[in-house]
Protein backbone atom coordinates (compact mmCIF):
# COMPACT_ATOMS: atom_id res chain seq x y z
CA UNK A 1 0.00 0.00 0.00
CA UNK A 2 1.28 3.28 -0.82
CA UNK A 3 2.22 5.82 2.06
CA UNK A 4 2.82 3.48 4.50
CA UNK A 5 1.08 0.08 6.08
CA UNK A 6 0.90 -3.02 5.21
CA UNK A 7 -2.47 -4.04 5.88
CA UNK A 8 -3.01 -7.12 8.25
CA UNK A 9 -3.36 -10.80 7.25
CA UNK A 10 -5.07 -12.83 9.79
CA UNK A 11 -4.25 -16.30 8.68
CA UNK A 12 -0.43 -15.76 8.90
CA UNK A 13 1.17 -18.86 10.89
CA UNK A 14 1.87 -17.64 14.53
CA UNK A 15 -0.43 -15.11 14.45
CA UNK A 16 -3.13 -16.27 16.52
CA UNK A 17 -5.19 -12.63 16.18
CA UNK A 18 -2.73 -11.12 18.41
CA UNK A 19 -1.24 -8.09 15.67
CA UNK A 20 -4.94 -7.71 15.11
CA UNK A 21 -5.16 -5.97 18.53
CA UNK A 22 -1.93 -4.35 17.64
CA UNK A 23 -2.92 -2.78 14.13
CA UNK A 24 -5.33 -0.38 15.81
CA UNK A 25 -3.24 2.73 16.37
CA UNK A 26 -3.76 4.86 19.63
CA UNK A 27 -4.87 8.16 18.70
CA UNK A 28 -2.21 10.86 18.37
CA UNK A 29 -1.69 13.69 20.30
CA UNK A 30 -1.36 17.05 18.98
CA UNK A 31 -0.31 20.43 19.96
CA UNK A 32 -4.11 21.59 19.46
CA UNK A 33 -5.19 19.86 23.17
CA UNK A 34 -2.66 21.37 25.24
CA UNK A 35 -3.33 25.00 23.25
CA UNK A 36 -6.88 24.31 24.33
CA UNK A 37 -5.97 23.07 28.33
CA UNK A 38 -4.23 26.17 28.33
CA UNK A 39 -7.64 28.22 26.98
CA UNK A 40 -9.50 26.78 29.26
CA UNK A 41 -7.69 26.69 32.45
CA UNK A 42 -7.23 30.68 31.53
CA UNK A 43 -11.10 31.20 31.05
CA UNK A 44 -11.58 29.45 34.62
CA UNK A 45 -9.25 31.80 35.67
CA UNK A 46 -11.19 34.59 34.73
CA UNK A 47 -14.32 33.11 35.71
CA UNK A 48 -13.31 32.87 39.09
CA UNK A 49 -11.76 36.37 39.49
CA UNK A 50 -15.40 37.67 38.15
CA UNK A 51 -16.76 35.68 40.94
CA UNK A 52 -14.40 36.65 43.33
CA UNK A 53 -15.11 40.34 42.18
CA UNK A 54 -19.37 39.64 42.33
CA UNK A 55 -18.85 37.79 45.20
CA UNK A 56 -16.75 40.97 47.30
CA UNK A 57 -19.21 43.65 45.28
CA UNK A 58 -22.01 41.32 47.19
CA UNK A 59 -20.76 41.32 50.41
CA UNK A 60 -19.84 45.11 50.35
CA UNK A 61 -23.72 45.77 49.44
CA UNK A 62 -24.57 43.29 52.21
CA UNK A 63 -22.61 45.49 55.03
CA UNK A 64 -23.74 48.63 53.53
CA UNK A 65 -27.44 47.65 53.82
CA UNK A 66 -27.04 46.24 57.16
CA UNK A 67 -25.18 49.33 57.92
CA UNK A 68 -28.23 51.36 56.15
CA UNK A 69 -30.76 49.71 58.54
CA UNK A 70 -28.76 50.29 61.78
CA UNK A 71 -28.57 53.92 60.80
CA UNK A 72 -32.41 54.19 60.23
CA UNK A 73 -33.57 52.72 62.87
CA UNK A 74 -31.13 54.73 65.29
CA UNK A 75 -32.51 58.06 63.71
CA UNK A 76 -36.30 56.56 64.41
CA UNK A 77 -35.42 56.02 67.93
CA UNK A 78 -34.17 59.51 68.15
CA UNK A 79 -36.86 60.93 66.10
CA UNK A 80 -39.27 59.25 68.78
CA UNK A 81 -37.31 60.48 71.64
CA UNK A 82 -37.52 64.10 70.29
CA UNK A 83 -40.88 63.95 69.63
CA UNK A 84 -41.78 62.58 73.54
CA UNK A 85 -39.62 64.89 74.69
CA UNK A 86 -41.84 67.72 72.91
CA UNK A 87 -44.63 66.37 73.95
CA UNK A 88 -43.74 66.51 77.71
CA UNK A 89 -42.02 69.55 77.78
CA UNK A 90 -45.86 70.72 75.95
CA UNK A 91 -47.33 69.20 79.18
CA UNK A 92 -45.06 70.82 81.76
CA UNK A 93 -47.06 74.05 82.05
CA UNK A 94 -50.52 72.53 82.50
CA UNK A 95 -48.96 69.66 85.60
CA UNK A 96 -47.58 73.09 87.14
CA UNK A 97 -51.12 74.80 86.62
CA UNK A 98 -52.67 71.31 88.12
CA UNK A 99 -50.53 71.99 91.29
CA UNK A 100 -52.03 75.61 91.32
CA UNK A 101 -55.04 73.90 91.47
CA UNK A 102 -54.87 71.52 94.10
CA UNK A 103 -52.96 74.13 96.22
CA UNK A 104 -56.13 76.32 95.75
CA UNK A 105 -58.32 73.47 96.87
CA UNK A 106 -56.52 72.83 100.00
CA UNK A 107 -57.52 76.46 100.54
CA UNK A 108 -60.64 75.37 99.83
CA UNK A 109 -61.16 78.33 97.62
CA UNK A 110 -63.75 76.73 95.37
CA UNK A 111 -64.26 79.86 92.95
CA UNK A 112 -60.36 79.59 92.35
CA UNK A 113 -60.24 76.13 92.25
CA UNK A 114 -63.01 75.86 89.40
CA UNK A 115 -60.99 78.61 87.83
CA UNK A 116 -57.58 76.61 87.84
CA UNK A 117 -59.12 73.25 86.50
CA UNK A 118 -60.77 75.04 83.91
CA UNK A 119 -57.17 76.52 82.96
CA UNK A 120 -55.53 73.35 83.17
CA UNK A 121 -58.21 71.60 81.14
CA UNK A 122 -57.62 74.11 78.47
CA UNK A 123 -54.07 74.10 78.27
CA UNK A 124 -53.73 70.44 77.69
CA UNK A 125 -56.54 70.21 75.22
CA UNK A 126 -54.42 73.23 73.50
CA UNK A 127 -51.21 71.19 73.40
CA UNK A 128 -53.08 67.58 72.23
CA UNK A 129 -54.28 69.66 69.77
CA UNK A 130 -51.49 71.17 68.48
CA UNK A 131 -50.24 67.51 68.55
CA UNK A 132 -52.79 66.42 66.16
CA UNK A 133 -55.79 65.56 68.33
CA UNK A 134 -59.32 65.73 67.03
CA UNK A 135 -62.23 65.36 69.26
CA UNK A 136 -64.66 62.92 67.43
CA UNK A 137 -67.94 64.61 66.53
CA UNK A 138 -71.23 63.22 68.41
CA UNK A 139 -73.74 65.91 66.66
CA UNK A 140 -73.46 63.49 63.65
CA UNK A 141 -75.50 60.28 62.77
CA UNK A 142 -73.72 57.05 64.46
CA UNK A 143 -71.09 55.59 62.45
CA UNK A 144 -69.32 52.40 63.58
CA UNK A 145 -65.97 53.40 62.40
CA UNK A 146 -65.57 56.04 65.27
CA UNK A 147 -68.44 55.85 67.68
CA UNK A 148 -69.37 52.58 70.27
CA UNK A 149 -72.75 52.23 70.86
CA UNK A 150 -73.48 51.05 74.40
CA UNK A 151 -77.10 51.38 74.52
CA UNK A 152 -79.64 51.84 71.68
CA UNK A 153 -83.03 53.24 73.07
CA UNK A 154 -86.02 53.39 71.72
CA UNK A 155 -87.60 57.08 71.17
CA UNK A 156 -88.76 59.09 68.68
CA UNK A 157 -85.49 60.22 67.23
CA UNK A 158 -84.25 59.30 64.24
CA UNK A 159 -82.93 55.73 64.38
CA UNK A 160 -78.81 56.39 64.81
CA UNK A 161 -79.38 59.05 66.10
CA UNK A 162 -76.62 59.54 69.37
CA UNK A 163 -78.58 60.64 72.31
CA UNK A 164 -76.05 60.83 75.12
CA UNK A 165 -72.01 60.96 75.02
CA UNK A 166 -70.74 58.70 78.09
CA UNK A 167 -67.02 58.65 76.97
CA UNK A 168 -65.49 61.43 74.14
CA UNK A 169 -63.40 60.20 71.43
CA UNK A 170 -60.48 60.96 69.55
CA UNK A 171 -58.49 60.79 66.26
CA UNK A 172 -55.37 61.70 65.77
CA UNK A 173 -54.53 62.02 62.25
CA UNK A 174 -56.88 59.90 60.47
CA UNK A 175 -56.32 57.32 63.44
CA UNK A 176 -59.15 56.71 65.82
CA UNK A 177 -57.11 56.32 69.04
CA UNK A 178 -60.07 55.52 70.89
CA UNK A 179 -63.86 55.43 69.91
CA UNK A 180 -66.73 57.70 70.71
CA UNK A 181 -69.25 55.99 73.29
CA UNK A 182 -72.54 56.64 73.17
CA UNK A 183 -76.31 55.80 73.37
CA UNK A 184 -78.08 55.50 70.51
CA UNK A 185 -81.24 55.98 69.12
CA UNK A 186 -83.35 52.86 67.71
CA UNK A 187 -86.54 52.62 66.23
CA UNK A 188 -89.47 52.56 68.10
CA UNK A 189 -90.95 49.09 69.29
CA UNK A 190 -87.51 47.61 69.18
Amino acid sequence: MPGGRQPHKPNEPGDNGQKAAEVVEAPRETAEPAADREELERALAEAEAVRDQHLADLQRVAADFDNYRKRIAREQQALVARAHAGLVEAILPVLDDLGRALEAAGLHEEAKLEDGVRLVHRQLSDVLTKEGLEEIPTDVPFDPHVHEALAAIPTGAEEGTILEVVQRGYLLGDRVLRPARVVVASAQGE
